[in-house]
């Protein structure tokens, strides 16, 4: 049976008008690399306008991005530091956009600020990567026909058959 590979990604940043777009090409990048591009666009969408909204309410500009996939579901989680910043009041634009085009989402305290993640899940029929499996061993020379089989033969007085010979042959001259 093969499963899908689990894999995590986590980023610190400090957030700027200018490092919100790189953010959002790093985490399309790792996407793509994980071989989830159904995923790259909703996911850059969603962590874009959290930076953006933790760029222009928050005081503490500092950020931490997490992505987890574990086969099924991708979770991104934005955290920031700020106890000051107020989802229901700076945040609820953007949390309505999380809330719409994901699969599910929440927030949550930490004492010295907020995590707000969403998830998203791959749809039947996308491509989930899998663990990659090793080919069989492959017998790629011909072994030497047993000693009894040759010492039959010889005492019967009959030469092996001629497709026995040329492979005994091909053995021995390697």
């Amino acid at each position: 049976m093969k499963t899908a590979v689990p894999c995590y990604y986590h980023l610190d940043v400090e957030v700027g008008p200018q490092r919100v777009d790189q953010v959002g090409r790093i985490l399309a990048a790792h996407l793509r690399f994980w071989s989830l591009d159904n995923l790259v666009e909703p996911v850059r969408r969603g962590a874009e306008v959290l930076l953006h909204a933790i760029d222009e309410h928050a005081v503490d500009k500092r950020t931490s991005i997490e992505m987890w996939w574990n086969g099924q579901h991708l979770i991104t989680a934005v955290g920031q530091n700020d106890r000051n910043l107020r989802p229901d009041l700076e945040l609820r634009p953007c949390l309505t956009h999380i809330a719409t085009h994901s699969d599910g989402w929440g927030c949550c305290d930490t004492g010295a600020g907020r995590i707000i993640w969403f998830t998203r899940r791959a749809r039947s029929g996308e491509r989930v990567p899998l663990v990659p499996v090793g080919p069989d061993p492959l017998v790629t020379e011909a072994l030497d026909l047993p000693r009894e089989e040759q010492r039959v033969l010889a005492l019967a007085g009959s030469a092996p058959p001629p497709e026995a010979a040329a492979v005994h042959e091909s053995v021995v001259t390697r």
